[in-house]
């Protein structure tokens, strides 16, 4: 399980005495990780009755030109990701990627990990 509470530790390595012990609103998820292939998505419970999305696998991207016009389109690869440099030889969309699409390269603008989609604005 992950854990996004406050660290066990401080700046400088010291322990710090915990006043309490871990809270259900203080855990982490394992990210989406959403890499290209057929279309799976998960719904995940969170806080409130909401629910995310998760887009685990996706090769379709809605692609909006500079015009405002927005098509279907797939997905080839990944060119480039200034988030994780590795996430590109892994095939793995996140928002800020840039995308090989049959329209042209594209820049995601979407957060498929947590909306279930992928749309995306055309690069010049």
């Amino acid at each position: 399980m992950k854990w996004q509470g406050r660290s066990r530790r401080s700046y400088t390595g010291a322990k710090v005495k915990a006043f309490r012990s871990k809270r259900k609103f203080e855990l982490g998820r394992e990210s989406a990780d959403t890499r290209i292939a057929e279309t799976k998505r998960k719904n995940v419970s969170t806080t409130g009755g909401n629910r995310k999305v998760r887009l685990l696998q996706c090769d379709v991207v809605n692609v909006t030109d500079a015009q405002g016009k927005t098509q279907k389109t797939t997905i080839s690869t990944v060119v480039g990701n200034t988030a994780n440099e590795h996430y590109v030889r892994r095939n793995i969309l996140t928002k800020g990627s840039v995308i090989k699409t049959a329209l042209g390269n594209a820049k995601i603008t979407s957060r498929p990990g947590q909306d279930g989609v992928v749309n995306a604005v055309l690069v010049e």
